[in-house]
């Protein structure tokens, strides 16, 4: 049993309110990692910022959902890869992208695959890539600008997966359809 809540609007802290009011608003309801994160107005707040950031990046939407599923993945946490995964089906991210994502197996599109397989030496390394393993990703397609787009994206999810790890984050019915689980990490 976690010594967290999920917090409403009316049992949230006071600077929290307005952000679970707007994602009440934009989702329909509010995702018990909002919940959760609003214990600190500071975290929430951070993560919905880095979320809009993240989204204004020069990657695809296809492309946002492979970083933050991989790293998700990567991380173990159940939570965000059930979260994403749904979000990725709503993005019209194709099917086999996903599943592979959430097996964590190649993707069949080689641009695609170096950008899966770059996050995974990020998250792994702990952003110790090799000058070889940056220019690869390069030499797929990508540009150095957004060698730190991956980087911000892997940022996103290590702030919402280590809230979910020490929250035991509960699965929301809407993203029970792609319930995901992985061997404990650590």
């Amino acid at each position: 049993m976690s010594i967290f809540s999920i917090h409403g609007a009316e049992t949230a802290p006071e600077a929290s309110r307005p952000f679970l009011e707007q994602s009440k608003k934009r989702y329909g309801f509010t995702p018990n990692l909002f919940g959760v994160m609003a214990e600190s107005p500071a975290a929430l707040e951070g993560y919905l910022s880095l979320t809009g950031l993240f989204a204004g990046t020069s990657f695809t939407a296809t492309e946002r959902q492979i970083v933050l599923i991989t790293a998700s993945a990567k991380n173990g946490c159940t939570y965000c890869v059930a979260a994403h995964s749904t979000g990725a089906a709503g993005e019209k991210v194709p099917e086999d992208v996903i599943t592979a994502l959430r097996d964590g197996e190649p993707i069949a599109d080689t641009r695609l695959e170096a950008l899966r397989r770059f996050t995974e030496i990020l998250v792994d390394k702990r952003g110790w890539a090799s000058d070889g393993e940056v220019q690869a990703f390069i030499n797929a397609g990508y540009n150095r600008q957004q060698v730190f787009e991956v980087v911000l994206g892997i940022t996103l999810k290590t702030l919402s997966n280590y809230v979910n790890h020490l929250a035991g984050t509960p699965l929301d019915d809407a993203f029970a359809p792609r319930q995901w689980a992985a061997a404990r990490v650590g």
